[in-house]
Formats: C-alpha cells, structure tokens, sequence
C-alpha cells in the first residue's frame, strides 16, 4: 500500500472511529435527551458504519460480499434518520409515528437481505437495488431541504445573523449533501471521483461538529429551535397526543405508580420529556402533577360510589397516593370537597 493510501485509510478509519464514540455520545451521554439528538447519534452510527464498509472494501477487494450488503442497507437508514433530525429539531413536532416509519425500512431492510442476498445476486444489487437506494436516499433529502428551506436560504444569505442551532442545522444538512454527492459521484463512476471521497466528506463534516461542540460550553440550545413558552401543538397533534396519553393512562393503569415520573410517562408515548411538559403546559394548561393527579381521583371517586368497606385512607395508597395529606388536598382541589364529603353524598344518593 502506498503512503497516499495508507494516509486515505488512516483518516477514513479514524472518521469511522470518532463518528461511533460521537453517536454513542449523542444516544446515550447527551443531559436533555431530546428527540433531535438522540436521531443525530442513530445518524452517525448508521454513516460510520457505511464508512467502515467503504474504508474496508476499498483496500480489500476480496472481501466477503456480505460487507457490501451491509454497507448498501445501511445507506436506506441515512435518509429517514436526517429527515427526523431536521423535523425534531427545527419544527419541533410531535413524531408520534417514528418508530412505525423506522421500523417499516429496517424491516424491509431484512426482507431484502434475507431473500435476494448480495453474495447470490450481485447483478441485481448491482443495476437495480442500489439505484433504489440513491433515488430513496435522493428523496429523503430532497423532503428534507424542502421542508426546511426557510431555514436554510437564512442560513445560506445571512450566516451571521443566523442563530447557534439555525447554523448547526444548516450545517447537518449541507454535511449530509456532501456525503451524499460524494458517494453518488462514486457510484457513477465520474472520473477522479471515488466511494472513499464519502469517507473522507464524512471525517471532514465529524470533525466541524466535534469543533462546534468542542467550542461551546453549553450546547442544549443546539438541539432545539425556537424553544417558546407558549408554543402549542395544533388541534390536530393535540387531539392525538390526548388520546393516546389518556388511553396508556387508563389501559395500563400507569398513575397507581406513585413514583410515577414525567420521563416514564413520555417513554410510553414515544415523545421526550420536554415535548410532554410542553404539550401539558401550553395545551392541557396543567402540570404533569395535576394531569397525573385527575385520574387517580376520577379512580378514588369510583372506588368511593362502589365501595364503603374501604378506609378513605386506603383508597387514597390503592389509586397511587403516597400519603394521606397529599390524597385529601388533590381530592378537594378536582373535586371541591372532601373525600369524607363526596362519600356521604354518594351514599345518600
């Protein structure tokens, strides 16, 4: 191997290398888990490892064909993960349906895999299923851009005074441009042009973002833009959002917990914390208290109506409250009256 490519592999495989520690970071390490980083850490990891396959198969030609497969999977992940990046993070919407969407590709995926393998069908991969890939990835991005393209024309005509996580956004995408045109470029075989120009816009775009992480001391606001007190979902989302949250709530029971946590509860809606917090706020107009707090009553009520063997005290611990005090203030706080009050009514009733 001549020193040329020795150097074009070094710097591939160290690209490889910091991009899986910088996912890791994102996915696991980051203090507010929001939806946009958490989907830029599963972004990473997907591109290095399509540039771990590229690094390899470029200096071993007689690798084993199953790498190629991986690496061309691989790249049906890239599209859908940046448009969720952009989507989370910029428009801040409530992607309740993400999972199903991801889930959906790595299925097929599989499926594909699985049934027209690349070591038994190199033609086919070759002329057809890697067209696919780019024209899906094309899509994803051109979806992407398109959504955006308010931020990205600010970004583009007035960088200054663009904002620390308008630039950062800007700047994923245009990194995810690069890679992609640089593997395009590849594949069509345009002279001068090779896959490892991929790796090597890959290492190039890791090393900005490490420098702007690096650089800045707190970098929460990066990952969420336009952040507001009063922002709301529309009636749309928020219609949806109520039911499903009402629906866990009552199916699974979840406020008999008395140590029940907002973060428990946004894990089972598949939103962050942060969404949640704001949905109740600014929506509902109550705390995750008070929401949490409403259906254990609605509970207490009905237990009190059907039952009077019970101990006023017990129905309180039974429906998820972890003293008497605490019980008695909510239950006349939603009610206007005391437990005692509402259980001699009802049995007068």
């Amino acid at each position: 191997m001549s020193i040329g490519k020795e150097m074009l592999f070094f710097f591939g495989a160290l690209g490889a290398f910091n991009g899986f520690i910088l996912s890791l970071y994102f996915l696991f390490f980051t203090k507010k888990k929001y939806l946009s980083n958490l989907f830029l850490g599963a972004l990473l990891f997907i591109l290095s490892t399509r540039i771990v396959v590229t690094v390899l198969v470029y200096f071993n030609n007689d690798l084993s064909k199953i790498y190629l497969q991986i690496g061309l999977s691989a790249c049906m992940l890239i599209g859908p993960l940046l448009y969720y990046v952009l989507k989370s993070g910029i428009r801040n919407n409530i992607l309740i349906q993400w999972k199903w969407h991801l889930a959906t590709w790595v299925l097929v995926i599989l499926i594909i895999g699985f049934v027209f393998p690349y070591q038994n069908y190199p033609v086919l991969w070759n002329d057809y299923f890697v067209t696919a890939i780019f024209l899906q990835w094309f899509s994803y991005f051109f979806i992407s851009g398109f959504e955006n393209r308010e931020l990205l024309q600010k970004v583009a005509q007035n960088y200054t005074d663009s904002s620390p996580s308008e630039r950062w956004f800007g700047m994923i995408f245009l990194g995810n441009a690069s890679i992609f045109m640089a593997y395009f470029l590849g594949f069509a075989r345009v002279p001068f042009v090779s896959c490892i120009t991929g790796a090597l816009a890959f290492t190039f775009i890791l090393y900005l973002i490490i420098l702007v992480l690096l650089h800045r001391k707190k970098t929460d606001d990066l990952f969420l833009l336009n952040i507001q007190k009063d922002k709301k979902l529309n009636n749309e989302e928020a219609v949806i959002l109520f039911q499903k949250l009402e629906n866990i709530m009552n199916e699974k029971a979840l406020y008999k917990n008395p140590n029940l946590s907002l973060k428990d509860l946004s894990k089972e809606v598949n939103i962050s914390s942060h969404q949640l917090s704001q949905f109740l706020n600014n929506n509902l107009g109550k705390n995750f208290t008070s929401f949490v707090n409403e259906f254990r009553i609605q509970n207490a009520c009905e237990i009190i109506t059907s039952n009077d063997k019970l101990t006023l005290e017990s129905v309180g611990y039974d429906v998820g409250f972890n003293s008497k005090s605490t019980f008695f203030a909510a239950f006349k706080k939603h009610t206007g009256t005391t437990p005692l009050n509402y259980q001699i009514q009802a049995l007068q009733a």
